[in-house]
């Protein structure tokens, strides 16, 4: 979004406090920090030629137009929220990055709880059409 003909710090600022703020209120029941996975589903934010509400809700507090959002934003872009893991694809044959890792409490003990795959993982299971290779890379700045 800051791209040349983006949005100006401060509105980028703005928008990343409502987007919080509007993820915050929506994860509220769906958080489970000992079972990262559970509600994937649900923390799913997808633009598929359509705008996530989400982003459109945080975006229409800024005053941007779902119009102007698929101008700045990819038409294809897929980001999982999940308890110590921040992750996306961008199209939907496009590589699954991790935006942002952290390590999670009690490490290998608590991966143990952890029984149901992740939405990102039966993406990668499931997927229907001929097998591809894809890559998981970190994103660092």
């Amino acid at each position: 979004m800051r791209a040349a003909g983006g949005v100006g710090e401060e509105q980028l600022r703005c928008f990343r406090e409502c987007l919080q703020e509007a993820m915050r209120e929506h994860y509220k029941h769906h958080w489970f920090p000992l079972v990262p996975s559970k509600g994937s589903g649900y923390r799913c934010i997808r633009i598929n030629h359509k705008m996530d509400p989400l982003i459109g809700k945080a975006a229409g507090m800024i005053g941007l137009s779902h119009e102007r959002l698929f101008q700045l934003l990819p038409s294809e872009l897929t980001l999982w929220v999940d308890p110590f893991e921040v992750s996306y694809r961008i199209g939907e044959d496009g590589s699954i990055c991790v935006l942002y890792e952290s390590p999670q409490p009690g490490g290998k003990a608590a991966k143990q709880l952890e029984s149901r795959t992740s939405c990102k993982e039966e993406w990668r299971i499931g997927r229907s059409s001929p097998s591809k290779s894809y890559n998981m890379m970190t994103v660092s700045s």
